[in-house]
């Protein structure tokens, strides 16, 4: 019987070493891989799998110029996700979707995206859109399903909490929570913008805790952006000027989302959470294009299914920009690859903590 305990604990032992050099490295290679929640912004392909969805990517011109082809992916090329995985030089650059039922295994090592277009913080946005994969069933999939899987892959078992510490948590979503929530049904929700803001606040503070509690430690949170300046809205109002209206939601709900960085400090001990304000990075776009490179900061690249009045997705292989690097948009909502790199890049790097606070991502994968 003493033999079987030795032989136990000297297992366990083994495991919880595993664990800890998994979770060593130097440098960008602190960093082992990506986890990543969120809407369309950062999906890259999870709602292919939803056969009921309305919101899907997954034809031309979507990956016009993405290596693969259409893969999901909101836009002509690579999303924000994509871009900081080539800079946090991850072995596995394209993070596979949950939802495929090949993204098992080994696949899982280097993180996993669980993101679903049309979802947002409260489990009823993206009613609009039929079917998608909640913030809270992305959680769920990744504590019950990938996690297990992940323990088995490192060798884990009890201990992957050390390994964890060393993977990224991204977390894109709120967007839809106005769009196509609280603007779209205000009628008869009576409740007022404020309110519906603290409300998304709290849940999103307490979803991250929640991650908090299944070991991460490192989060990157990306900001709303101007929900006012989309095509699509410019379209229903045949307006030449963003909806201010729209904005002052996303500003507000922007403000908030940076306060949790710096209460997460004492409501999660030991971990660091980086503010991506993508919504100053691409206003300063759309302000002022041309010194950016861009051309058009109002109208979609591609030709815009009009399902139901929206403007909102490309026409399945409908008509599309030559010139997809001036545009800002790529079809009603979602930005151009070229955006994208200007957004990722200055996560990355910037020291303005305007435009990422307190630190950029790549001092908190040095951490």
């Amino acid at each position: 019987m003493a033999e079987k305990t030795t032989n136990a604990l000297i297992l366990v032992c083994l495991q919880l070493f595993a664990c800890f050099f998994q979770s060593k490295g130097d440098g960008r290679h602190e960093i082992k891989g990506m986890f990543v929640f969120g809407s369309s912004l950062v999906d890259n392909g999870n709602n292919n799998f939803l056969p009921d969805s309305l919101a899907k990517a997954d034809f031309l011109p979507y990956g016009i110029d993405f290596p693969l082809g259409p893969s999901g992916r909101f836009t002509n090329g690579k999303n924000v996700v994509d871009l900081l995985g080539e800079m946090l030089l991850l072995p596995s650059l394209l993070i596979p979707p949950f939802s495929d039922p090949s993204t098992k295994g080994r696949r899982v090592v280097h993180g996993v995206n669980f993101a679903s277009g049309a979802s947002g913080i409260l489990d009823e946005t993206g009613f609009a859109a039929r079917q998608v994969i909640t913030l809270n069933q992305q959680i769920r999939n990744f504590e019950e399903i990938t996690l297990p899987e992940l323990e088995n892959q490192l060798g884990c078992k009890g201990g992957i909490s050390e390994a964890i510490k060393n993977y990224m948590f991204v977390v894109g979503t709120g967007g839809n929570d106005y769009s196509f929530n609280y603007f779209l049904r205000r009628g008869g929700n009576n409740v007022t913008l404020q309110d519906f803001t603290a409300n998304l606040t709290n849940s999103l503070s307490l979803q991250l805790k929640k991650l908090y509690s299944l070991g991460a430690r490192k989060f990157v949170l990306m900001s709303v952006n101007p929900l006012g300046c989309y095509p699509m809205v410019n379209a229903l109002r045949n307006g030449s000027r963003c909806v201010e209206a729209l904005n002052r939601a996303a500003t507000l709900f922007n403000d908030g989302l940076k306060s949790l960085v710096d209460v997460g400090k004492s409501d999660m001990p030991n971990s660091n959470l980086v503010f991506v304000n993508s919504y100053k990075i691409m206003s300063d776009i759309i302000e002022n294009p041309s010194s950016k490179g861009f051309r058009d900061a109002k109208n979609a690249c591609c030709e815009v299914a009009q399902l139901g009045g929206s403007g909102i997705l490309c026409k399945e292989g409908g008509r599309t920009c030559s010139d997809r690097r001036g545009h800002v948009f790529f079809d009603g909502l979602h930005p151009t690859e070229a955006v994208n790199v200007e957004i990722a890049t200055k996560a990355f790097t910037s020291r303005l903590q305007t435009q990422v606070y307190p630190i950029n991502v790549l001092q908190l994968a040095m951490l």
